[in-house]
């Protein structure tokens, strides 16, 4: 999406998002309104539930995933400080449940979805699914990746030119052995993808296929093991407008009919809006805002989470400013990490709610603030959240 959280636009100075209501456009799956007023006409919504319909319900509130306290670091080259890319997240998923990653390019999104998925082992914390510790190491490593699959951005990368789509889709299930009907597994997840008569395709090789059909093919192989999870890089990022809305569809349509969990990592605001149950925005390394996704998008706490608001297309006011440079997982600044870049501090409404320097010299872990399960880790959301009494912040637009 052009203006997307990942390419902030650094002009003029002005509103800092938290538009009242929901914005205009229509949701697959019935949700109406999409920050910033983009809407779907450009896409094909054949394969769009009805509006009105509702998402399947949490089966339970205990969390299939969770990551506590998880932190990964990586040492600098040549004496150069230790890269904190996670800093001490915490984050559950739960069965059923859609949750969006939200933030720009470097915050850290991608290696912690790496690190849930087993590829990166932390630093510290940990990893649960299910009640149970992740294991790092071994064949139960191997079983867990079974349970959770990874659906990358480039379906063109994630395929090899030289297999086609049977054995692509069918790779999976070999390297864990499995032992069924091979052919029908393979025809099963290709429809299941929206790629039907699966036998038509069965022969087809990556090049022969839409950039939309190729990333079928890649949810089918995810879906041909029968997840618990799938973790979603950024899904439609590299795809035309035209069958965005398609994936979007087919994403809610397999929660809805096989109750999947997905965490789908994104720079997209927009997206989030279409497909999420909850949204977590990350910046520096840390979660500094996680709410259910229409409270968060339409009435946002943290100073960040108004700005990557404002960028889009149709936002009220003129984009926010955010002075200085994008953030250096190696050059944590003490106080909130934000408190750099922060319009709020900058435009002096932090020094008038009396909270400047706990922003510039205090950290802070998340927050309860704005009621229900809204969190937010920002000194001055919580202090407009405490002279309104608690509950709901009436924080004031800078």
């Amino acid at each position: 999406m052009p203006g997307g959280a990942g390419h902030l636009r650094h002009r003029g100075p002005g509103a800092a998002g938290g538009r009242g209501g929901a914005p205009g456009g229509l949701r697959p799956g019935g949700r109406t309104g999409l920050p910033g007023g983009r809407r779907h006409e450009e896409h094909d919504m054949s394969t769009v539930p009805p509006a009105g319909a509702t998402p399947s319900p949490l089966v339970s509130t205990a969390p299939l995933l969770s990551a506590e306290e998880l932190k990964v670091a990586f040492p600098g080259r040549r004496g150069a400080a230790t890269a904190r890319a996670v800093d001490g997240v915490d984050l559950d998923i739960r069965p059923g449940e859609i949750v969006a990653l939200v933030g720009e390019s470097g915050c850290g999104k991608t290696t912690l979805a790496r690190s849930l998925l087993g590829l990166v082992p932390p630093t510290s914390g940990r990893v649960t699914f299910g009640g149970a510790p992740l294991d790092y190491a071994g064949r139960a490593l191997k079983a867990y990746r079974k349970r959770v699959q990874l659906v990358l951005q480039d379906p063109s990368g994630s395929l090899n030119p030289r297999h086609t789509v049977y054995d692509a889709v069918a790779e999976g299930l070999r390297i864990h052995g499995y032992a069924g009907d091979e052919r029908a597994a393979v025809s099963d997840a290709l429809s299941r993808a929206g790629l039907r008569p699966p036998e038509r395709f069965f022969l087809r090789f990556p090049h022969e296929l839409s950039g939309g059909q190729r990333q079928r093919v890649v949810i089918a192989g995810a879906l041909v093991l029968e997840p618990e999870l799938i973790v979603a890089d950024e899904p439609v990022a590299s795809l035309d407008a035209s069958v965005r809305g398609e994936i979007l569809a087919l994403l809610l349509r397999l929660r809805d009919e096989l109750g999947l969990s997905a965490l789908v990592v994104t720079h997209d605001l927009g997206l989030a809006w279409n497909i999420a149950d909850r949204v977590a925005v990350m910046y520096l390394g840390r979660i500094v805002e996680t709410g259910p996704v229409e409270q968060l998008l339409t009435a946002p706490q943290h100073p960040y989470t108004r700005a990557l608001l404002s960028v889009l297309p149709e936002a009220e006011g003129e984009p926010v400013v955010l002075a200085g440079e994008p953030p250096d997982p190696s050059k944590v600044p003490s106080g909130c990490r934000f408190h750099v870049r922060c319009q709020v501090l900058a435009s002096g409404e932090a020094e008038r709610a009396g909270v400047a320097e706990a922003c510039r010299t205090v950290d802070l872990p998340v927050l309860l603030n704005g009621g229900g399960d809204a969190q937010v880790a920002c000194h001055w959301a919580a202090a407009c959240a405490g002279e309104s009494g608690g509950g709901d912040a009436d924080v004031p637009r800078t």
